[in-house]
């Protein structure tokens, strides 16, 4: 019984013929399989380097681009912000120029009609001509498809156009109602302070005389120097002292 227990035992035991006897192949294998798994660990190591180093170049390149877009945003706020104040100054001045065209218009109505009354009231120069320019810019404010400027523009063209006349010298034919009848004569405008008439024959002169509001006969001895004056007016003669006859200024009593 004895022995046939130590056969079964002997029967049971792995054989294993170069475990004891090659230890050598063992100490192999086991290097090559550590330095197989080194090899992968190393590899392991190298592609989260790798990986390291290319999460490490994009963030700093969204860093760079994030800083980029931070400095455009700002600027594009600054310019948001000009814009801003741009608008709201513009609509400020839209609403000033609304109140100053509210303004201006009256203001154009009244310098035309102070301008009419003027022709009417002043010496009586180039009526037909005068008179129809007022006409004129009063019909031109009713107009809505002329702007404020440039209706603006035409009443001070009009009252620079009045102010000259008081700078200049002058001679043109004309009408003239004298005793219930027209005639054709000469005028003679100097500035604002003489307005003398000639007839076509050279026989009949007058002076308008603004106090009385009428017409004052002239003697021949004024006839020398009316003909010099209506050269010079002419640009006949070079402009020179000339010695007219002209009704004294108002005074105020």
């Amino acid at each position: 019984m004895k022995t046939l227990a130590l056969a079964c035992a002997c029967l049971m035991t792995p054989f294993t013929p170069l475990q004891a006897g090659d230890p050598l192949q063992g100490s192999i294998r086991l290097q090559t399989e550590v330095g197989r798994d080194a090899a992968q660990s190393q590899q392991q190591v190298d592609q989260l380097f790798d990986e390291k180093q290319r999460l490490l170049e994009e963030y700093r390149s969204i860093n760079s681009e994030l800083q980029s877009l931070q400095q455009y945003d700002n600027h594009l706020q600054k310019m948001v912000s000009a814009q801003e104040q741009k608008i709201l100054s513009q609509k400020q001045q839209m609403d000033e120029i609304d109140v100053t065209h509210r303004e201006v218009i009256p203001l154009m109505a009244r310098m035309v009609e102070t301008l009419e009354q003027f022709i009417e009231l002043d010496v009586p120069f180039l009526l037909d001509e005068r008179r129809q320019r007022a006409a004129n810019l009063k019909s031109l404010l009713d107009q809505p498809d002329v702007s404020v400027a440039e209706k603006y523009r035409r009443v001070m063209e009009a009252y620079q156009v009045e102010t000259e006349y008081g700078r200049t010298m002058e001679a043109y034919p004309g009408s003239l109602q004298q005793d219930g009848q027209e005639k054709t004569v000469d005028f003679l405008r100097v500035g604002r302070v003489g307005l003398i008439y000639r007839s076509l024959d050279g026989r009949e002169m007058g002076l308008w005389v603004q106090p009385s509001r009428s017409w004052q006969s002239l003697t021949k001895d004024s006839q020398h120097s009316l003909a010099q004056g209506f050269r010079m007016a002419k640009k006949q003669l070079t402009p020179d002292l000339l010695k007219l006859l002209v009704p004294a200024p108002e005074t105020l009593q």
